[in-house]
């Protein structure tokens, strides 16, 4: 199989969820999901908003997507690099094509998606970088929290 599409409105609808988590005062990362070339759901990071240790922003789309039979058609777009639980549901469902808006921030599992076969395509995405190193210098210790670290002494 070539490389697959993606489409600009997909990371466009994620990159929109993770700048509301922000000013909502939770963890930019959003996500967004299409199937069959149309876009079915988007989520953010709800962690703090909802109290959800499992509320990650792939997590919150793939719930509001509700139940597929099949993810064969699907492409995954999130904001940033996705962490083991959220690589985990992207590998339990077989989404096969993920858009990662950055991994400057956090490099979290893209080498595990590709080596379980999943595409990978990794933007660079100056507005996910930028919303990220916001989120992580002003509030350190709810990113280590985010991400299963001790929080940083300072």
């Amino acid at each position: 199989m070539g490389p697959r599409r993606w489409n600009r409105a997909g990371i466009d609808a994620a990159v929109q969820e993770a700048a509301g988590g922000l000013d909502d005062g939770g963890v930019p990362v959003g996500a967004a999901l299409e199937v069959g070339g149309v876009l079915v759901a988007a989520g953010r990071n709800l962690r703090v908003q909802a109290g959800d240790p499992t509320a990650h922003g792939e997590i919150a789309c793939l719930r509001a997507a509700g139940r597929r039979a099949s993810y064969r058609d699907a492409v995954l777009y999130t904001t940033l690099a996705p962490c083991a639980m959220c690589a985990g549901a992207i590998i339990q469902f077989g989404i096969p094509f993920v858009v990662v808006g950055e991994e400057r921030t956090f490099g979290g599992e893209v080498g595990l998606l590709r080596s379980r076969g999943v595409q990978v395509e990794v933007l660079d995405d100056r507005r996910c970088v930028d919303l990220m190193s916001r989120f992580q210098r002003e509030h350190p210790d709810v990113w280590a929290e985010d991400i299963g670290e001790p929080p940083p002494r300072g």
